[in-house]
């Protein structure tokens, strides 16, 4: 297939219209929509202990042993925001040994050689502390009679920068002891020290500190946040992790949970603080709906079963019982169920052919609606768009892996073909979806060449780097309608997409990066643009990014949002549940360079008011006319905006993000770059001055229909 406005791109050379002087959008408000779910608006978490948690120590139950060396930084540190270093021995050499016949959890635990006087133990450094926060948790302890316990907090050299707290005495058997601080200093580099003098030796079965002030173990700033942006869905746990995870790791007393080894993830710690009873307590947090992903890669169709027996069944069920005996007698009703993650991807954990996953998809779904016929199921699947880019990724191993060979075959891959992840398991699994998942991520600044069958790095102009991400969910929905040309039960039972995980990439052949700026905000604007003209086909989604737009400080508290993260909640705010309607004009939106269905669509999508993009709705109580703007230029840009079908009265309001440039970026710790700012309209304007690289979402009273 030929590669859309290739020769125009491939050399370097712009065929672009120019803007119109004055672009005019026709909104008609009585060609009405169907609602955009709230839930559009969501996050997923790719482990099973995520950023959220208020967990301030690393390692904290001892999966690894406790050494004498410092470990080398962590290759992704924002894994490990709020966390410290590992811990590390207090003492001389052999003072700490890893103890496997006195366990308290997981397959072993550090036991301390006491001499004398010299305080002797382990202590993990590195931690963040707030001025006049005060910070609680616990110490699990055993130990000899002799042995004399301090648990200490450090925020200084100085003598009188610590806090030391007594425990014990100790028993042989383990006792949990509380702990309680408060920082009379900021510090990016506190230390807690346990540490032990006397005779003997004493064992740590687990340790914890967390902020005072956290929402059943979870950061109050952010969920505050979160709260506070609109967040409605939460999918847990996400990405590839799933495929090892097996639910029943998470349940009970949180520092009695083994820790496990992240197998995806190069086998990092992960401590099972966050299981089911978390992940619910965190949706109910935020008012959000739970996504809970079920392991259909080493995971089977009993376990599945007796999960949604766990989460949904009575306290009359044999799942059911245990959950009460967890804590939670009432059933958490979770109504949404998404079956495994990426399963067509070599990456993946118990990964098979597509010919054999169709039947396990079946047999877990059945198994599972036995249990609660109610539920409402998701399928993993990949339409040829997602395969087909994800294959981009490997020619010219763009994306280098062991575990995925080269790609012989030319991209796109055919519709039903043997990479048509989601026909094939359509035509395979009806009665057994009510949803399909799809990933949809993108790359700004980078076309595929159909002629080349490569990436290609392109210096296009904003507006067009912008699009590559809404691209995404124009090619998906290309290919739906030919799925429902073949299988028209799709359409009689209104089986929807849920783009679970998307967002933007800035990746550039070559091993090239440029910081986003002000990029990844407007493409997050333009893709949920694209999402709310297309509200009858889009259920849910959930931004890979979106829990992570909280920005933080070095002492981790919260200090606002990532730019893209304000878009989210400007638009959260105003169209979560209201009504969409059409936006016409005349200007149509130009093509954008790359190859139909890979990472293009083969019609171009967005507003017909290029280079703006423009969205319009009613409000859920049809009283307001409300209309986004999304100026991915580095113009001011003029709009004249014809409203039919309401009449509008008074004053109305502007809210806006409008940054001084395109490298205009929200770090931790600063004041904001990028801000919403509200702005009085005295009256429906008749041409409106768009200022360049912005998001505003206009409001106006309806009169009268």
């Amino acid at each position: 297939m030929a590669s859309v406005a290739g020769a125009a791109t491939w050399n370097g050379q712009k065929a672009f219209a120019a803007s119109p002087a004055n672009i005019q959008a026709a909104i008609d408000a009585s060609r009405v929509g169907a609602p955009i779910n709230p839930m559009i608006f969501g996050g997923y978490m790719e482990p099973a202990t995520t950023r959220v948690w208020a967990e301030m120590l690393t390692d904290r139950k001892f999966l690894s042993p406790i050494a004498e060396a410092p470990a080398a930084a962590p290759a992704n540190p924002v894994t490990r925001r709020f966390a410290g270093e590992p811990f590390r021995p207090v003492g001389p050499a052999g003072t700490v040994e890893m103890d496997s016949a006195k366990a308290f959890v997981g397959t072993h635990s550090p036991r301390v050689k006491l001499a004398g006087s010299e305080p002797r133990g382990i202590q993990q450094s590195g931690l963040r502390l707030h001025k006049g926060k005060s910070y609680v948790g616990r110490v699990w302890l055993a130990g000899d009679p002799g042995a004399k316990i301090t648990v200490r907090q450090v925020w200084g050299a100085g003598a009188n920068e610590s806090q030391t707290i007594a425990v014990g005495p100790l028993t042989s058997a383990y006792q949990k002891f509380p702990l309680k601080f408060t920082a009379p200093a900021d510090s990016a580099n506190a230390r807690l020290e346990i540490v032990g003098t006397g005779s003997g030796t004493f064992h740590i079965g687990a340790a914890s500190l967390m902020p005072a002030d956290n929402m059943q173990g979870f950061h109050a700033g952010q969920i505050q946040a979160f709260r506070d942006a609109g967040f409605k869905m939460a999918k847990w746990p996400g990405g590839n992790f799933v495929s090892g995870y097996d639910f029943r790791d998470g349940l009970g007393d949180v520092d009695k949970r083994a820790p496990k080894a992240q197998l995806m993830w190069g086998g990092r710690a992960e401590s099972n603080d966050v299981g089911l009873h978390e992940y619910v307590a965190f949706c109910r947090l935020l008012g959000a709906e739970p996504d809970l992903t079920i392991n259909s890669g080493f995971g089977d169709a009993n376990s599945a079963a007796e999960q949604v027996e766990y989460c949904n069944g009575s306290v009359k069920t044999r799942m059911g019982r245990l959950r009460a005996q967890n804590g939670s007698p009432e059933p958490f009703h979770i109504r949404y169920w998404t079956i495994g993650n990426e399963m067509y991807g070599p990456w993946q954990y118990g990964r098979m052919s597509l010919n054999q996953y169709w039947a396990k998809h079946n047999s877990i779904v059945e198994a599972m609606k036995k249990v609660d016929p109610t539920i409402k199921v998701v399928l993993s699947g990949a339409t040829i768009c997602e395969r087909s880019i994800g294959g981009a990724e490997k020619k010219g191993n763009f994306f280098p892996s062991e575990w995925e060979p080269p790609i012989p075959e030319r991209l796109p891959w055919e519709l039903w073909g043997h990479e048509d992840w989601t026909g094939l398991l359509l035509t395979n699994c009806e009665g057994n979806v009510d949803f399909v998942s799809e990933h949809t991520y993108s790359y700004p600044r980078l076309a595929y060449d159909a002629q080349k069958q490569s990436f290609a790095n392109v210096e296009d102009p904003l507006p067009t780097q912008a699009r590559r991400t809404s691209n995404r969910v124009g090619e998906a929905l290309e290919v739906w309608a030919k799925y429902v040309e073949k299988l028209p039960w799709l359409k009689e039972k209104n089986v929807k997409f849920i783009f679970d995980e998307w967002g933007c990439r800035h990746r550039q052949m070559g091993g090239a990066y440029q910081p986003p700026g002000m990029l990844t905000p407007l493409c997050y604007a333009l893709f949920l643009n694209e999402v709310f003209r297309n509200s009858d086909m889009v259920e849910a989604s959930c931004a890979t990014g979106g829990l992570g737009t909280v920005l933080v400080d070095n002492t981790g508290e919260v200090t606002g949002f990532s730019a893209e993260g304000l878009v989210m909640k400007l638009l959260a705010n105003h169209f979560a549940g209201a009504l969409p309607v059409t936006v016409g004009g005349t200007s149509p939106q130009q093509a954008v360079p790359g190859t139909p269905w890979v990472d293009i669509p083969k019609v171009p999508i967005g507003s017909p008011t290029y280079p703006l993009d423009v969205t319009a709705a009613l409000s859920s109580d049809r009283k307001k006319l409300i209309f986004s703007v999304v100026n991915p230029t580095e113009e001011k840009q003029e709009l004249a905006p014809r409203v039919t079908g309401v009449k509008l009265r008074g004053p109305g309001k502007l809210f806006q993000i409008a940054p001084p440039s395109l490298t205009s970026a929200n770090l931790p710790g600063q004041k904001p770059a990028v801000e919403i700012v509200e702005h009085p309209q005295t009256s429906f304007p008749e041409t409106l001055q768009i200022p360049p690289v912005s998001i505003g979402v206009y409001e106006f009273e309806i009169e009268s229909a």
